[in-house]
This record gives structure tokens, C-alpha cells and sequence, in this order.
């Protein structure tokens, strides 16, 4: 697990959650819990909802929080938190109890095409910790789980809506085959700290 906590984007955004190596050891439940909570800590991970929450801000969105520092404080808050509770579900507790790894596995060959449907499937589907593939119950239930508790802090006239976890959840898994088509096609070009075994 110490070569994906090395890897960053540019050498400052986290990329934890990406195997460069083949066939790479499962982690154990303690290791799942460990790198979501380094990755929940990170000054990076920190720092984004505090720029999400300035934009909600200029733009007035989730008009209950109000304005000012208070207003701001508030958007910071529920952002914080929906990272940090996306990444303790979908990275760790549903990882361990599902037996599921939470890593993304570059492909790097064959075809744009076949390497663009291979990322964007890796939303659904996942390799467990026997190393098969099998249906991505941690990402997808995860979202969901993730997107329901989110309810709980907005503001109450966002909660009456009744789209609003579907809203979410949609947005999270969207966001998550954006993220898998970043990683197969340049993330790997721009990040420091990637293992290399002399093998590849």
C-alpha cells in the first residue's frame, strides 16, 4: 500500500486510489480504513471542499445556509463531510465488509476505445479481494448511501426535494466515470511517485 500513498497528481494532488502494478496483494480491511482516512486528511482533500464552498457561496447555492462567514462555514461543512463520508463508504466500510478493492487497476493497452469502456465500466464493476471481477457494490451502493445521509445537513428546503439523492448519486457516479477516464488516459503522464516493477 506505501507505493499508492506516494503517488500524486503534479506532485500535490492525491492519487491513492490507482494500481499501476499487475496483479498487485489485496489490502486488508486495516489498510482500506487507513488510506481513506489518509486520504480524508490530506491537506489537498481539505482544501477542495473549501474552494466548492466558495463557489456554492458566490452563486448562492443552497440558499439556506445564508451568506457571510456563517453561510460559508456551513457550505464548507456539508462539503467536508460529503467527501469524507463518500470516501469512509465507498473506500472503506463497504470495501471490507463486501471483501471488494477500491483501487482503480490501469490498463494502459489495447485500443482508445476498449481502454475508455474499460474505465467508465470500472464504475460497476470491481475486483474483489480474491482478485475477480464482480459487480461494484461498494461504489454503487456507496453513492447512494452517501448521496440518502447528505439529506440530513442541507438545508430544508433542498431536503424536501425528493430528487435530491437521486441528484447526487447520479452526479457522484457520473463524476466517478470522468475520474476513471482521466486516470486511464493522463493521470499517469502527470503524477510523481508511481511505482515501477522491473517486470513492466
Amino acid at each position: 500500500m506505501h507505493f499508492e500513498e506516494n503517488q500524486r497528481v503534479l506532485g500535490v494532488f492525491p492519487n491513492f486510489y490507482v494500481s499501476y502494478v499487475r496483479n498487485p496483494a489485496p489490502f486488508s480491511a486495516g489498510q482500506k480504513f487507513r488510506l481513506a482516512l489518509r486520504t480524508s486528511i490530506d491537506p489537498i482533500s481539505i482544501a477542495i471542499p473549501g474552494v466548492i464552498a466558495g463557489i456554492e457561496q458566490s452563486q448562492n447555492s443552497f440558499s439556506g445556509y445564508g451568506q457571510g462567514a456563517a453561510g460559508y462555514a456551513k457550505r464548507f461543512g456539508a462539503s467536508s463531510a460529503d467527501s469524507a463520508i463518500s470516501t469512509m463508504i465507498t473506500d472503506a466500510i463497504l470495501p471490507s465488509l463486501l471483501r471488494q478493492d477500491p483501487r482503480y487497476f490501469y490498463k494502459g493497452t489495447g485500443s482508445i476505445r476498449s481502454r475508455a469502456l474499460y474505465a467508465v465500466a470500472t464504475v460497476f464493476i470491481c475486483k474483489g479481494d480474491t482478485g475477480h471481477w464482480q459487480p461494484n457494490y461498494s461504489n454503487v451502493v456507496g453513492n447512494l448511501a452517501t448521496a440518502g445521509i447528505s439529506n440530513l445537513y442541507y438545508p430544508s428546503a433542498n431536503r424536501s426535494r425528493v430528487g435530491l439523492t437521486i441528484d447526487n448519486w447520479l452526479i457522484g457516479t457520473a463524476s466517478g466515470a470522468a475520474g476513471t477516464l482521466f486516470q486511464e488516459f493522463l493521470v499517469k503522464k502527470i503524477s510523481r511517485g508511481i511505482h515501477h516493477p522491473p517486470e513492466q
